[in-house]
């Protein structure tokens, strides 16, 4: 947490919002899809043109985000069965590629019926299987191998989550691919190599992912060479670096740009793409609730809210405090003294039976009082999709969407 108190939310349109929303419309996620394009637009114009852009789906998959994004991305990554249909209903004209690991048949079948453009094969077993598939539908499929590459430890040592470069799920062993994964890719055969995909770690700056793209299409570049595979393409993933201590913070994507391009230009046979999730979203949403109660423990000042982390798993998954902004509420119908803080550091936790159902820790909140609303910001991106939704079975939070044309 910083040490004063976050900033407001930074548009009007979520504050008015906010601002209506009371007793049981809360707790509420608000999305503003005007600051989602701006942002959006503005990534696309920092990279290469031929730079391909994909959005990572699971970050948000909510329909109003996958097509506010749509007239910005080149396509989108999904790593379900259940995401290849979303997405492929919310945004039809756009390319979807598949990854993920543990890749069902049932999962690769509807897949194959989708016409998903690209799948990101993750082992020799999904290798064989998909061409076994692919065969049976008489499809020609084109396919990148996802390749878990050893990287220097000090190349991933600030990174927020590592999926490579290490032992990992994710991915063939390089070792492995000249030896079991080209001599089943035939002339002709059901599946046609277009390049390596890569994604090795999350939460890394500009100059970091610059050195691991670099590292990805000198290997890539190499692997063709020798083998004489003419490949065309490299994804080096995501991975763009979200500071939830700093808010106000954004990756520098005008540096990442132009480190892209120079990698391109030594590259001119491979197409760059790269598959940002969080780094898209996260700042467009937040998650607004009301304090219920507040009361001191062993010293200490403890705001209880509704909804907790059973909405918002982002702050228990990551292991940090969650930005906040106190919309004062100035109203109060009880006849006791209204409970409250002034310039005293205070816990924010939910309503859920366990010590693990925190927001925010001794965090500064200048004057808190119940009755008045909290907006967390940052939560735009694996906030409300990867929580534990039905735990003690609190309602559901509201959902609400301002600007791009949004209808509520």
């Amino acid at each position: 947490m910083t040490t004063e108190p976050a900033t407001a939310p930074r548009t009007g349109a979520v504050a008015a919002l906010a601002d209506t929303l009371t007793g049981d419309d809360l707790p509420a996620y608000v999305y503003d899809l005007t600051a989602l394009a701006e942002h959006a637009e503005a990534v696309r114009a920092a990279l290469p043109p031929a730079v391909e852009l994909y959005y990572a789906a699971k970050a948000n998959p909510a329909l109003e985000i996958l097509r506010a994004l749509a007239p910005h991305v080149t396509g989108y990554e999904v790593s379900s069965g259940g995401e290849s249909a979303h997405v492929r209903e919310a945004v039809p004209a756009h390319p979807l590629a598949f990854g993920g690991p543990g890749k069902t048949e049932a999962e690769l079948r509807r897949a194959l019926k989708l016409g998903v453009e690209r799948f990101h094969v993750e082992s020799e077993h999904e290798l064989r299987q998909l061409a076994a598939l692919a065969d049976e539908e008489g499809r020609t499929v084109d396919i990148l191998l996802r390749v878990n590459l050893p990287v220097a430890d000090d190349a991933l040592g600030a990174a927020a989550l590592a999926m490579g470069g290490r032992p990992s799920p994710f991915g063939l062993d390089p070792d492995h691919i000249a030896e079991r994964c080209l001599p089943l890719l035939t002339p002709g055969g059901p599946l046609r190599l277009r390049g390596i995909h890569a994604h090795l770690a999350s939460g890394l700056d500009a100059p970091a992912l610059l050195a691991v793209a670099t590292r990805i299409t000198d290997w890539t570049r190499n692997l063709s060479a020798r083998h004489g595979l003419r490949l065309t393409e490299v994804n080096v993933g995501g991975g763009m670096s979200v500071d939830y201590d700093r808010p106000d913070s954004r990756f520098d994507w005008a540096a990442y740009g132009r480190g892209l391009a120079e990698v391109a230009e030594r590259n001119p046979e491979l197409t760059l793409r790269i598959e940002p999730g969080r780094a898209l979203t996260v700042y467009c949403g937040w998650y607004v609730t009301e304090v219920l109660d507040l009361k001191h423990s062993g010293g200490e000042p403890f705001a209880v809210l509704r909804g907790g982390t059973h909405h918002m798993r982002t702050p228990a998954a990551k292991g940090h405090d969650h930005p906040f902004a106190v919309l004062p509420a100035d109203t109060w119908t009880h006849p006791w003294p209204r409970p409250g803080v002034r310039d005293e550091p205070v816990t924010l936790v939910g309503q859920l039976c366990t010590p693990k159902d925190v927001l925010a820790r001794r965090a500064p909140a200048g004057e808190l009082r119940v009755g008045d609303r909290v907006a967390f910001a940052l939560a735009g991106a694996y906030a409300w999709n990867i929580s534990h939704h039905d735990f003690l079975m609190h309602p559901r939070p509201g959902f609400h969407y301002v600007g791009g044309g949004a209808t509520g």
